[in-house]
């Protein structure tokens, strides 16, 4: 065993950390434990394989900083660890690595900025560092020297300062990405003359100056978002190898729209986009088609004149030849929308939607997701992890994104939704970014990048909808004037009189009728002032006759009166209770609305008024008999 000289365990299941019994092959060479599940830290003892050339551990869940002792691996030619969960910064005994030909530290989690050092490494053909944290920015470093580089990037490594010119004449480069730093200047002419690249990425950075007017033949260059300057006649936004898009014409989004030949006669409202698909009707919304094969550094406008894509990126693992940007589902799909999952648009760095030409004002946003490049079964294809960042308007809306994981499986649909986003200068921007995390070659080779499958934006406020904003406003309007009338009601008297009346009132057993406020109007001729007979404390008494013809007093509390609920209740009790063929006969009462009613027997006598007219202190009415 102390002979092994390549241990090679790469695409597996692993969990658990490296034992650092493995520094104890002194003839390891080749370790390769990339696209696992590990973590822990990496053990120091590791610095004591004296013989080691390749140490590649990308895509497992290391963490901690890289140990010291890493510096005495003097040996080493290959050396990546993208994909990880390391801490600290990128340690200085890097220089040390004299022989070293490839490193790439992409999405690690390590800190910047990059040490000088690197320039001692005058036999590296490929030096990938992107995606690092911190906030210390340093210039670009020295790598005049590095005459044999292949592949240099050095994306979002909080790069500032200018272009330095020599990087335009080293003859092997072949692709050059600093997107995503603080770089500014002007771009040297040596850029545009470049004997051997093939993709030239400055994408988002502080560039000023102009635009060189032409570029080697097949070389992809994206100078988008910059401060760049170029004829605007030209319509150069349009050209299939240079994305120009969002550089200083297009400070606001009118002059891109100039710039694309859109016109918008009237505002939209929605907007709908079968990514990577064909023109689509789903639940009864048509979604537009966006077959267009794109490219590294592609600027492209939909046919309807509307919205528009941008792609960035190469995808390196593929032998620079790239990879279709349209990538078709190879397993069945059972969603009932499946037609918007079927395909999808991809891009190895940054993919960018725009949507022109709608109405400012807030939008719902849904965005349609589903994993169809990988596998669901517990294979080798089942490994992959597909991990990138969403931002809408410019603000990060959700980090280190994983379809599958959100999905609940590869070939599942999850839509993310984001309420409340605000389109300002009529034009929306969706954009995915690749941070260097996930896996990026499972099941095949330049399987990675952000993802896409349908857009759908929804105004909240379109023409002949009441916003939720007015609703809510209605709504709250209108129980507060309800609040109000049933107060005024309630304190005027007109609720719950007659319920809690009529409860205590059934509580005494009395042996009097209830009759409704229609029967006492209608025997009083609705109270006419001919039928009244004369007034008291308590109130108005009026003249009426039943329908059987019996003649009755109506005794009616006025709302002057000083008298209350429990006067009136005293009154019915003590007449109720003081039966005698002597005393004036209650037929009954009256309690509706806000009315207060005693019905009497009706007498022809002033017995019948000293009794209906008097005070409730002297309850005794006697019958006078008529000789």
């Amino acid at each position: 065993m102390m002979n092994i000289s390549k241990i090679a365990l790469l695409g597996n299941r692993l969990t658990g950390s490296i034992p650092a019994e493995i520094a104890n092959i002194s003839t390891l060479q080749f370790l390769e434990l990339w696209n696992n599940q590990m973590s822990g830290n990496l053990p120091p003892e590791l610095g004591n394989l004296t013989q080691i050339q390749t140490l590649r551990i990308s895509s497992n869940n290391f963490s901690g900083e890289l140990p010291a002792t890493l510096g005495k691996l003097t040996t080493l030619l290959v050396f990546r660890i993208e994909d990880n969960q390391f801490s600290g910064k990128i340690p200085d005994y890097i220089q040390n690595w004299i022989s070293l030909n490839t490193l790439v530290i992409q999405g690690s989690g390590l800190s910047g900025p990059i040490p000088s050092g690197i320039s001692l490494l005058r036999n590296l053909t490929d030096l990938r560092i992107s995606d690092l944290n911190g906030s210390e920015y340093a210039p670009l470093p020295e790598l005049d020297k590095m005459t044999s580089l292949k592949t240099l990037v050095l994306r979002n490594c909080n790069i500032s300062g200018k272009l330095y010119e020599y990087l335009g004449t080293i003859t092997s480069l072949k692709i050059l990405d600093l997107s995503f730093n603080k770089l500014s200047g002007t771009i040297p002419t040596t850029y545009a003359t470049m004997n051997s690249s093939n993709y030239i990425f400055f994408t988002g950075n502080l560039l000023t100056g102009p635009v060189p007017p032409t570029w080697r033949k097949n070389t992809y260059v994206d100078l988008s978002y910059n401060n760049l300057i170029i004829n605007q006649g030209s319509q150069i936004c349009q050209d299939d190898r240079v994305n120009l898009f969002s550089t200083s014409w297009t400070r606001n989004d009118i002059e891109a729209v100039s710039c694309l030949g859109l016109k918008c006669p009237k505002p939209s409202y929605s907007l709908y986009i079968n990514c990577g698909g064909n023109q689509a009707i789903v639940n009864g919304k048509s979604y537009d088609g966006d077959s267009d094969s794109a490219g590294p550094a592609r600027f492209r406008a939909s046919s309807t004149g509307n919205w528009a894509f941008s792609t960035t990126g190469v995808f390196m693992e593929n032998d620079l030849l790239g990879k279709t940007f349209i990538p078709q589902n190879t397993s069945k799909l059972t969603m009932e929308d499946s037609e918007l999952y079927m395909s999808a648009r991809i891009s190895p760095i940054s993919l960018t939607y725009y949507g022109f030409c709608l109405a400012n004002g807030s939008y719902t946003v849904d965005l349609h997701f589903a994993e169809i490049m990988f596998t669901d079964h517990q294979t080798y294809g089942s490994l992959g992890r597909r991990v990138f960042d969403i931002y809408i308007q410019g603000k990060q809306m959700q980090k280190d994104f994983n379809i599958a994981q959100e999905a609940g499986g590869v070939g599942k649909k999850i839509i993310k939704q984001f309420k409340d986003v605000v389109v300002s200068n009529n034009t929306l921007e969706i954009r995915f970014y690749w941070a260097g995390k996930g896996t990026q070659a499972v099941p095949n080779k330049s399987v990675y990048g952000p993802l896409i499958s349908a857009i759908s934006v929804e105004s909240d406020s379109p023409p002949g909808r009441i916003s939720t904003g007015a609703i809510v406003g209605i709504v709250v309007a209108a129980t507060i004037i309800m609040i109000l009338v049933f107060g005024i009601l309630w304190w005027k008297g007109c609720f719950g009189k007659k319920n809690s009346l009529a409860r205590e009132l059934e509580s005494l057993g009395l042996q009097t009728g209830l009759f409704t406020l229609r029967q006492i109007k209608a025997a009083t001729n609705n109270f006419d002032v001919s039928n009244k007979i004369g007034e008291g404390g308590f109130g108005p008494v009026y003249k009426g006759c039943l329908p059987n013809g019996t003649l009755i007093a109506v005794k009616q509390l006025s709302s002057k009166s000083k008298q209350g609920n429990r006067e009136f209740l005293n009154e019915i009790g003590m007449i109720s209770a003081l039966q005698n063929p002597y005393l004036v006969k209650l037929y009954g009462f009256c309690v509706e609305g806000d009315q207060l009613l005693l019905i009497y027997e009706y007498l022809e006598n002033n017995s019948l008024a000293r009794a209906l007219f008097g005070n409730f202190s002297y309850m005794v009415f006697f019958r006078f008999l008529l000789i």
